[in-house]
């Protein structure tokens, strides 16, 4: 039997996706504005890195040849490789919305299809009723924030507060999610975590796609820093994933850092926390090591998006894309022949958009291994379709949503 490694890197999309325009992203391109920003030499920074963008490694599985087939266009100050590698396109997202689970889901095989409920971006975020009900049962004195914000900057904003009263840091996003941040030490992990559930109940009402855990320490705005202890609490995926098809068939899935938090931690057999894409990569090879026949290793880097995209850090996002292209070739040296490993994204994070949300882009879809031949197979219509080359390359039945890019 064969092996899979699915790899996320969570928002690198590649940009023009045919529906962009309902979403408000019409020429949002992460890959690309990324790359224009490098070749002006607007991303330098000093001791982060400077230059056009370099990604090797990507390039020559394919990288640059798939966001031509996005966009019609190569990324500025980024050059065609001499020869490819991989099996490479592109892939347009069919899911209703352009977060996480969706993305997610739709990769393992399970578009969505349904509408996610969200709350309102002016005025008080979340209803009355409900924030009653979070006093009551949550057991807290009341909730600061109760609007849209970016976590770091609402943290700032209410940490002494919250350490001095109790009250929890509530906030929301345009995606279908309710965020609480909390201190470890004053308020307390479990207690934190504890009310995450208690709320991620209090919201099934409303449609809510994720409740996430947001734990901080310091003692002042300067020193305030959000922990490696997030906690995500998603609703079941709408339907059997490929992960559960691989569990039912008795093989092993590892799940590494949140991938088992988007799944409601359904259809994972192995679960491996890390904090920080370095930390993760790590984890993911010490999991290949490790990995029997028919397994799949599947693993989310969460910094690009999170540390980089929604700050809309331009150059630290081009320094991590960097520093995970250094690492492929540890990875290379660790596949057996029959092994398929996917590099692809679950939406976008333009750094250089408006706001400070995803954006609706097409996503890369590399697969390389020791037995694979280059080639393109062009755009695929869903993300679904990454799932079902998954499900055919370890020998188990499809689905009904996708069909194999292999």
């Amino acid at each position: 039997m064969a092996r899979a490694f699915l790899f996320v890197l969570d928002s690198f999309g590649i940009g023009n996706a045919p529906d962009a325009e309902a979403f408000g992203d019409l020429g949002a391109d992460t890959l690309g504005h990324i790359a224009e920003f490098c070749a002006a030499g607007a991303a330098d920074r000093a001791g982060l890195r400077e230059g056009p963008l370099h990604l090797p490694n990507m390039s020559a599985l394919g990288l640059m040849h798939a966001a031509r087939l996005a966009t019609g266009r190569l990324p500025a100050g980024m050059a065609l490789p001499e020869r490819v590698y991989g099996i490479y396109g592109a892939a347009s997202e069919v899911s209703r919305g352009k977060d996480t689970p969706s993305g997610h889901w739709e990769i393992a095989g399970t578009p969505v299809t349904f509408d996610w409920g969200y709350f309102p971006a002016e005025g008080d975020a979340f209803p009355p009723e409900l924030v009653e009900a979070i006093c009551r049962e949550g057991d807290v004195p009341g909730i600061l924030g109760n609007c849209h914000a970016s976590g770091t900057d609402i943290i700032a904003r209410h940490g002494e507060e919250h350490m001095r009263s109790g009250k929890p840091i509530c906030y929301t996003s345009s995606d279908s999610v309710f965020q609480i941040a909390a201190h470890e030490q004053t308020f307390g992990l479990e207690r934190l975590l504890n009310l995450c559930e208690t709320v991620r109940r209090l919201v099934d009402d409303y449609n809510i796609g994720r409740v996430i855990a947001r734990p901080f320490v310091g003692s002042d705005p300067g020193s305030f820093t959000r922990t490696g202890n997030r906690r995500d609490y998603s609703v079941l995926p709408p339907e059997p994933t490929v992960l559960d098809r691989l569990q039912d068939a008795g093989r092993t899935v590892h799940a590494i850092g949140k991938i088992g938090d988007i799944f409601a931690h359904q259809g994972v057999t192995r679960l491996t926390k890390a904090n920080g894409n370095m930390a993760l990569f790590d984890a993911s090879l010490e999991a290949i090591e490790e990995a029997e026949d028919g397994a799949l290793v599947f693993t989310n880097f969460v910094d690009f998006d999170m540390l980089y995209g929604h700050r809309r850090d331009v150059s630290g996002y081009a320094a991590a894309l960097e520093a995970f292209d250094a690492r492929l070739p540890d990875l290379d040296r660790r596949l057996k022949p029959g092994d398929m490993v996917i590099l692809t994204a679950d939406h976008g994070c333009d750094p250089t958009w408006r706001g400070t949300d995803h954006t609706r882009e097409r996503v890369p879809v590399l697969m390389f291994g020791p037995t694979l031949r280059s080639r393109s197979f062009g755009i695929a219509d869903s993300f679904a379709h990454i799932g079902e080359t998954v499900a055919r390359h370890l020998g188990i039945g499809a689905g009904p949503h996708g069909r194999s890019l292999i």
